[in-house]
């Protein structure tokens, strides 16, 4: 996606001779409203798909509460909080919500959605929630 979106925080050239830049985006968790995740990826404004590396970090930038906690997806796959198109051909970039309830810990991972070279790209961020209200220790 070409231009800058309204999450969009940064805007890296990577070279005089080169129509690529690392974008990033700030992402606020939907329902976990305490976790920003920053994700960096690469957008080549005259190319007709974008490259699928990504990279991401996540943190608690607020509460964290056991409502918000209760109102997510908790199945092994979690659920999918944002999508991103980086191609006219159906590729896209998702982030996914994850929680991993031994650990008590919400794991955020970018993934695209074609295959690059053999591999599907993708980076993965946790943010445990030791501290906070929705903190429940296995009993």
């Amino acid at each position: 996606m070409a231009g800058c979106s309204d999450n969009e925080v940064g805007d890296v050239s990577l070279g005089l001779f080169t129509t690529k830049d690392i974008k990033i985006d700030a992402l606020q968790d939907p329902v976990v409203t305490g976790v920003t995740c920053h994700i960096s990826s690469i957008e080549a404004d005259l190319d007709i798909s974008d490259p699928s590396d990504s990279a991401i970090a996540c943190r608690q930038t607020g509460p964290i509460t056991a409502d918000m906690l209760e109102a997510i997806d908790k199945s092994d796959s979690g659920e999918v909080i944002f999508k991103k198109s980086k191609s006219l051909f159906f590729k896209n970039m998702k982030l996914r919500r994850i929680f991993d309830k031994n650990a008590q810990t919400l794991i955020y991972l970018t993934y695209s959605t074609k295959e690059t070279s053999g591999s599907f790209k993708h980076s993965l961020s946790t943010v445990p929630l030791w501290q906070t209200e929705a903190f429940r220790p296995s009993e």
